[in-house]
């Protein structure tokens, strides 16, 4: 009757032991290349800001995440600040801030935005006091059930709602979760508070 034998670990050569370590950095290696694809693919992406158009918010060169997901299961809200695809140009994509929801009415003049809903059918005025720059321009536009008026903080330099019209649902990428970059200005992105 033959006997199996099991081998100590310890009894392996070096050669042995330097083979099996390097057998194991190479599955985590391979498990952190696919749980990071995975997450990066279908939660989080990373964006490079370029351009002024949300100065003084975000700035050229900022390295930020965007979350993929959120919107998978609750609507996005007023002061969110996204990353959407180009209404007129496949390829691109643009860095903008929630300023009107589904079914409300815009009206731009004077640079002052007004906001017309359910709660404010008088409308309200929108308390912008992040803002730096005034809003010029002018515009009045009803938006469907699944749009969305967009616009970039530095308003005088902002390609936006104004020009384009109202985003619709689908177009949007994400919201802006983290800044990354400078390691000076790391911080968790949170939307301004409305009076509304």
């Amino acid at each position: 009757m033959n006997e199996q034998r099991y081998r100590d670990p310890q009894d392996y050569s070096l050669i042995g032991k330097i083979g099996l370590f390097f057998f194991e950095v190479i599955k985590i290696a391979l498990f952190a290349g696919i749980t990071i694809g995975l997450v990066r693919y279908f939660l989080f992406k990373p964006f490079y800001v370029k351009g002024q158009s949300m100065e003084p918010t975000y700035h050229e060169r900022e390295y930020l995440i965007v979350d993929e997901i959120t919107y998978r299961f609750k609507d996005p809200e007023r002061g969110d600040v996204l990353v959407v695809r180009s209404p007129i140009s496949d390829g691109e994509f643009y860095l903008k801030r929630i300023i009107g929801l589904p079914n409300e009415r815009i009206k731009l003049e004077d640079n002052t935005i007004i906001i017309y809903n359910n709660d404010y059918p008088q409308g309200i005025i929108l308390d912008e006091s992040y803002l730096i720059e005034e809003t010029p321009g002018s515009v009045q536009v009803t938006l469907g059930s699944n749009e969305y008026f967009v616009l970039g903080d530095n308003r005088d330099a902002s390609y936006d709602s104004r020009r384009f019209g109202p985003i619709n649902k689908d177009s949007i990428i994400g919201k802006t979760w983290l800044r990354g970059w400078p390691l000076n200005k790391i911080s968790i992105i949170e939307p301004p508070k409305y009076n509304l």
